[in-house]
């Protein structure tokens, strides 16, 4: 009896450890998204967070911090990916083109004009951008892009002279650039202070998608919302290389196939969320327009000097990009 009863203890204890090595063996990477839970980009994230533990059978696992409640604001996240603070997050492109130029391409006013021009830019420019990923010591999974950029504002902006002396918030160095030659008085700045400052005063208005618009409750801040559709910025799922290396070779096919499959689902989202919103935001009384032929000639206008501007300054991969893509959109 003794033998047979140490028998099963030690047969026991083998089950533990073998329990415990597999919950040791599990991978958890902490990704990061500076966007509100009830945002589309995070809503697609952890989407993607569910099915890679269904695919890698519960052997990696995504933790998701949402809003930047680990204090990293978005411009920071190519760097902290890179350096291995956190080993993913989902983050707005052009918001790090301190760090590399080339990113901001899609950013660049009135380079695409809608989502077809948008989808062949982004197809065309993804092996460049997976170029900088690797300098930058990571891999990008997936893609989605923004809605369209507007401005919500107290008053009406319906031609250039409106713009004239306007504290607008813009996310990035593209944005600022295309508002101050619009005689704008832009303020580059990170979402988490966006509501704070529009809600002051300190800003007038807000350069930014519906989406977000719908995010921040602007209906309680602004009047007006003019659908520029002057950038498609993009978001991306960036993951550190070391951490996306030291997975087996089955778990990063499954990841990898489980990115390329879901990617159109999630840009899909990306259209439809800007539908909804702009529905949500007439509803509580937001005035939605879109610039008449006369303001959209003008703002093509403004925008003409940035292309050559990022086409110099962004390296020559940058002006071989654009150069292919206008080849491309053109024919």
């Amino acid at each position: 009896m003794r033998t047979i009863f140490a028998n099963r203890l030690i047969g026991g204890a083998l089950l533990g450890a073998s329990l415990v090595t597999t919950v040791q063996a599990a991978t958890t990477w902490t990704v990061v998204t500076p966007w509100p839970e009830s945002n589309f980009h995070v809503k697609n994230l952890r989407d993607f967070a569910e099915r890679v533990e269904e695919v890698t059978d519960g052997e990696v696992m995504i933790e998701v911090h949402a809003g930047g409640d680990l204090g990293l604001r978005g411009p920071e996240l190519l760097t902290s990916v890179r350096d291995g603070i956190i080993q993913g997050a989902d983050m707005l492109l052009t918001q790090q083109v301190g760090d590399a130029p080339l990113l901001g391409v899609e950013s660049v006013p009135y380079l695409t004009r809608n989502h077809e021009d948008a989808a062949l830019l982004r197809s065309m420019a993804w092996p460049y951008y997976e170029g900088v990923a690797a300098q930058f010591n990571q891999k990008f999974l997936y893609t989605v892009p923004w809605p369209g950029q507007g401005v919500f504002s107290k008053r009406p902006v319906e031609k250039v002279d409106d713009l004239r002396g306007l504290r607008l918030r813009t996310v990035d160095k593209n944005g600022t650039d295309f508002f101050n030659a619009l005689g704008a008085s832009p303020i580059q700045m990170p979402w988490g202070e966006v509501i704070p400052a529009f809600a002051s005063g300190a800003i007038d208005g807000v350069a930014t998608s519906s989406p977000s618009g719908v995010d921040g409750s602007f209906w309680d801040f602004a009047k007006h919302f003019n659908k520029l559709d002057w950038q498609l910025a993009p978001d991306v799922l960036s993951i550190n290389l070391d951490a996306w290396n030291a997975l087996s070779e089955t778990q990063r096919a499954a990841i990898e196939s489980l990115a390329a499959e879901r990617q159109p689902v999630y840009q899909q989202s990306s259209k439809d969320e800007d539908d909804s919103a702009t529905a949500l935001l007439v509803e509580r009384g937001i005035e939605v327009s879109a610039p008449d032929e006369a303001f959209s000639a003008a703002l093509s206008e403004a925008a003409q000097p940035q292309w050559q501007a990022f086409r110099q300054s962004a390296g020559s991969d940058a002006d071989a990009l654009v150069k292919a893509y206008l080849e491309a959109r053109d024919q």
